[in-house]
């Protein structure tokens, strides 16, 4: 019996060996250079190490685009497996999540892949917790302090990559490569619609969750879609300008790993932006580094969280 046919998943599936923890982000969060995913409904495979618990132990993971289940814990040696987060030091690893070294993927192959012998595998019941989406914020309905409103700008256009650091340093907002000591003060007031919120810093209404992974050409169309419906009450729905979305970014990481205030989603990691980039590309804000950053805008593309003028 296979590693998968004990764990019950059907079809055929492979380990993906090249898969290290620290290539997670680029492949399934952020795309900032590992162009592998085509689909949301694609799943890959892979060990690791969690170096975060005494002792360490080694997992299956299955992971996708915004999913991510621990599928088995694996009786490897302790010694082969300490020896391997030995090697590759303590602050190697991503949130003490550690890659298996070449000497425990032949023991995988040889004692788990290549046998009928399932007694190493224990199947793990884990994956992707509820997020919790209550808020501290002020209502709509409760007295306010004076807020000197700062206007943004929110023209769609061409900006270059000399361009950049300028627009994010004109306002003080933090950006973990462009402007790292930068703090921009917002005050964000929850709508009570569960769906949005607005900040009186800017006067701009923001909704809390958004759009799935798409591209360019699919999330303007959803755009489109979105305010048809008038969502939240609204048919004025736009993406956010650099200068909107970068108004969000934190320099403190939240309990949800992203660099924006915990009332929105950590289900839209990144988002789109309006600009374009010369001499090619889309701008998009990358709340799990804190930066701007920017891709093709295709394949996979990007997440949307949309905003609109108060």
């Amino acid at each position: 019996m296979g590693v998968f046919e004990k764990l019950g998943i059907p079809g055929k599936k492979a380990i993906d060996w090249e898969i290290t923890p620290a290539l997670t982000f680029t492949m399934f969060e952020s795309w900032g250079s590992r162009l592998r995913v085509r689909s949301l409904n694609e799943r890959f495979y892979y060990f690791f190490i969690d170096g975060g618990e005494e002792p360490a132990k080694l997992y299956l993971m299955e992971r996708g685009v915004k999913y991510a289940r621990v599928l088995a814990e694996i009786d490897a040696p302790q010694e082969m497996i300490d020896h391997c987060v030995a090697d590759q030091g303590k602050t190697s690893g991503l949130d003490q999540s550690y890659a298996i070294d070449d000497e425990l993927k032949q023991w995988l192959i040889d004692t788990v892949l290549e046998t009928d012998d399932a007694s190493k595998i224990t199947p793990v019941a884990s994956g992707l917790e509820v997020e919790d989406m209550s808020t501290d914020l002020p209502g709509t309905g409760q007295a306010h302090p004076d807020i000197e409103k700062t206007v943004l700008e929110n023209n769609p256009g061409n900006i270059t990559d000399e361009e950049l650091p300028a627009i994010v340093k004109k306002y003080n907002f933090f950006d973990s490569k462009h402007n790292p000591q930068g703090a921009f003060t917002n005050y964000l007031v929850d709508n009570g619609d569960g769906l949005t919120v607005s900040d009186l810093a800017t006067g701009l209404m923001w909704q809390r969750g958004g759009f799935d992974i798409n591209t360019i050409r699919t999330m303007l169309n959803n755009v489109t879609a979105l305010n048809q419906k008038s969502f939240a009450g609204y048919s004025d729905w736009r993406l956010p300008a650099l200068e909107e979305a970068s108004s969000l970014m934190e320099s403190a990481v939240n309990a949800k790993g992203l660099h924006i205030h915990p009332c929105f989603s950590k289900a839209q990691p990144f988002v789109f932006l309006n600009s374009q980039r010369l001499p090619g590309g889309y701008w998009f804000a990358d709340f799990k580094q804190g930066t701007i950053f920017w891709a093709s805008g295709f394949n996979p593309g990007g997440f949307g969280r949309l905003c609109r003028t108060i």
